[in-house]
């Protein structure tokens, strides 16, 4: 049987935590940063877990990670 191939957007975008989780970053950083107040930008710098109804997606598009 081939191997199978790792999504490399969602290889790049998530990352599996020693429990098993996954773990992700928040949008909205990127530009148009002056209009946001600084307390949402500080918010928005702190990982997350994606959400368990995700998570069976998300193992199915990295395999290996």
């Amino acid at each position: 049987m081939p191997k199978l191939k790792t999504n490399r957007g969602a290889a790049k975008r998530f990352t599996l935590t020693g429990s098993g989780k996954i773990k992700r970053n928040a949008s909205h950083r990127r530009h148009i940063l002056t209009k946001k107040p600084t307390k949402r930008k500080r918010h928005l710098r702190d990982p997350a877990m994606i959400h368990k109804s995700d998570m069976r997606m998300a193992m199915r598009m990295m395999p290996y990670c």
